[in-house]
């Protein structure tokens, strides 16, 4: 089957991780969403369209798949938020739209193209779901990054016997199991040191090829460990899933860490969604829950929005830093290039893309030379380059954030002033 991804405009409530990719490329499980549903579907050939902006972005990551190409055409146009089911069934030979509630999962048979279109994806749809007859697609089309974060745990699940018979028998190297010791599966190139315990009672735990896992560390399935990724002595509980070469300690609850991200020494995350080329220092702390156990509230795109949950972290855009120390509030939401330095209190909640914040106030970073030199040093310690398509993508986003960024800011002055009086 050939498989062509599309996004739509749900991708804007899947920010800051959008922000910069797309939105098939958020983790969920052992990769990528759009890995799963090329495994799920055993799609042999994969293109994808992506916001015009992205498009030569996700090139650099998929040099080899079509991206926005007008004449190439797919057996089924999948959504790049569909979590498809594990064994799902699609009739490609019959015209018809998959929909998971109201929401359009894939599209079977097009009665016109995107290109037609002119790459306007959300009228293309409008003309495919008034056109074509529905069908139930099952699986889960996500909303917001909580909802991956939800989904995470049942993905490893789902991925073990996949991952297993992939990386074959189980390489255990004397790790202490609780639980059944067929649900840790060990790459053979993976390193686990003595005093390592796994605890598979609620689910699988998989390490992945080349990943260290050192002494003292605790693995609580379902949790999966990244290619070349470290786990220092840390506590990682069920519901987590490690990006490839990533760097963590501390404890670990129900996260995702997207890739090449550090949470080297102690400290707590949970309920979390970590972008790429993070840094959290020591001791960064992140509040996973109100004290009076209400509802949490998160800001998203300008808007205020209900979780409906109690059990919300952060969700930290890529290249974003925090301080020493900094403590992160219950539903924070920190965009891109942020560096978030602590004041001995709860840090604000809302940090737009492009911000500092020094002793709780939220500052634009101007100097914008300085910003991208420090992603260049950090990509290049872990063989990554900023390509000169990295820095066009990125200033443009810089203003395409501006507005935002400057209300946010503009917003809190008031607020403080108001206080003052």
């Amino acid at each position: 089957m050939r498989i062509g991804v599309f996004e739509d405009a749900g991708v804007e409530l899947l920010e800051p991780i959008t922000l910069t990719r797309p939105a098939f490329a958020l983790r969920c499980g052992t990769g990528s969403i759009v890995e799963r549903q090329q495994r799920l579907l055993d799609a042999v050939e994969v293109g994808v369209w992506v916001r015009p902006e992205l498009a030569e972005l996700t090139r650099l990551s998929y040099p080899d798949w079509p991206i926005n190409d007008d004449a190439w055409r797919p057996d089924a146009w999948l959504n790049a938020r569909w979590l498809p089911p594990t064994q799902p069934r699609i009739d490609v030979q019959t015209p018809h739209v998959g929909v998971v509630g109201q929401g359009v999962a894939y599209v079977i048979s097009p009665p016109v193209e995107l290109a037609d279109c002119d790459g306007d994806v959300d009228r293309w749809l409008a003309i495919c779901r008034d056109s074509l007859p529905h069908v139930p697609a099952d699986g889960r089309l996500v909303e917001y990054l909580w909802d991956v974060v939800d989904a995470n745990g049942d993905a490893v699940c789902e991925d073990w016997q996949w991952f297993q018979a992939v990386h074959g028998p189980n390489h255990h190297q004397g790790c202490a199991v609780l639980g059944s010791a067929d649900r840790l599966v060990v790459a053979e190139d993976a390193t686990i040191e003595p005093y390592v315990v796994a605890d598979t009672r609620q689910g699988p735990v998989l390490i992945d090829r080349g990943a260290v896992v050192h002494s003292f560390t605790r693995l609580e399935g379902p949790c999966h460990v990244g290619p070349e990724s470290w786990v220092l002595g840390a506590k990682l509980r069920g519901g987590t899933s490690v990006g490839p070469r990533c760097r963590i300690g501390g404890e670990v609850e129900a996260s995702i860490v997207q890739a090449n991200s550090n949470k080297y020494h102690e400290g707590f995350l949970g309920h979390s969604y970590v972008g790429e080329w993070v840094n959290l220092a020591a001791a960064t702390q992140t509040s996973d829950l109100r004290n009076d156990y209400g509802l949490v509230r998160v800001n998203i795109n300008g808007q205020r929005l209900s979780t409906g949950r109690t059990k919300i972290g952060s969700y930290i855009g890529d290249h974003t830093k925090t301080g020493l120390g900094a403590l992160l509030n219950t539903g924070s939401m920190i965009g891109a290039f942020c560096n978030v330095l602590p004041c001995g209190t709860l840090l604000p909640a809302a940090v737009p893309s492009f911000c500092q914040v020094s002793y709780g106030v939220i500052h634009e970073r101007y100097d914008l030379r300085q910003v991208f030199s420090t992603a260049a040093a950090v990509m290049m310690r872990r063989g990554g380059e900023l390509t000169e398509t990295h820095r066009d993508y990125f200033y443009d986003l810089f203003e395409q954030t501006a507005e935002r960024r400057r209300k946010t800011i503009r917003d809190a002055e008031m607020r403080r002033l108001q206080k003052s009086v």
